[in-house]
């Protein structure tokens, strides 16, 4: 196994490559073209991404543990090949649209001012999460534990309360409609 301690990883393509069995500790990934890109069995332990784009990214079996993205392009990424054990993930200012966290286990993962249109989180697990001004346009909620999540910033969101745990979960009386949305009222 390859193992990358303390590196910054600058302006380099990525694009396409399949990288295997390789580790990432500490680095940091400054607008790096990681699309279309396949990372099997590898293991990012307290990295930064910023400005990079990992669009359709293939985790496949890979660790990420306490890695932040910043002002990333994360479209159609499946979050749910990533292992389970120790996933932890925030976003600050990405594109996470079309992307998957299926039946994924994240609670208290951060979210601020990202769009995440059309993403899935049906059978996940994010409890005490936060949705900090994020779009979620068609975002999925379906068996979803929601409990204490912060959706108070968050806008476009449809969320059936029959089909979810949104005990103890924060909505701001601007968003009801979302919450109602399947019982076609109107509400002034």
């Amino acid at each position: 196994m390859q193992i990358h301690d303390d590196k910054t990883f600058e302006d380099i393509s990525y694009a396409e490559k399949i990288t295997r069995d390789t580790e990432f500790n500490n680095c940091v990934f400054k607008k790096c073209d990681l699309s279309n890109s396949e990372f099997a069995l590898c293991k990012f332990i307290d990295c930064i991404f910023e400005n990079c784009n990992l669009s359709m990214i293939k985790w496949g079996r890979s660790t990420l543990s306490d890695v932040v993205f910043k002002h990333c392009k994360l479209l159609g990424i499946n979050f749910s090949l990533c292992e389970d054990f120790l996933f932890s993930v925030k976003f600050e200012s990405c594109m996470l649209d079309y992307s998957s966290f299926m039946s994924k286990k994240m609670p208290k993962t951060v979210f601020i001012k990202s769009s995440l249109k059309e993403a899935t989180f049906t059978q996940a697990g994010i409890s005490g999460s936060v949705f900090n001004e994020c779009d979620l346009l068609g975002t999925v909620f379906n068996g979803t534990d929601l409990s204490s999540v912060n959706f108070s910033t968050a806008f476009n969101y449809i969320i059936d309360p029959e089909l979810n745990n949104i005990n103890k979960a924060v909505f701001s009386a601007a968003g009801l409609h979302g919450l109602l949305e399947k019982y076609n009222i109107k509400i002034v």
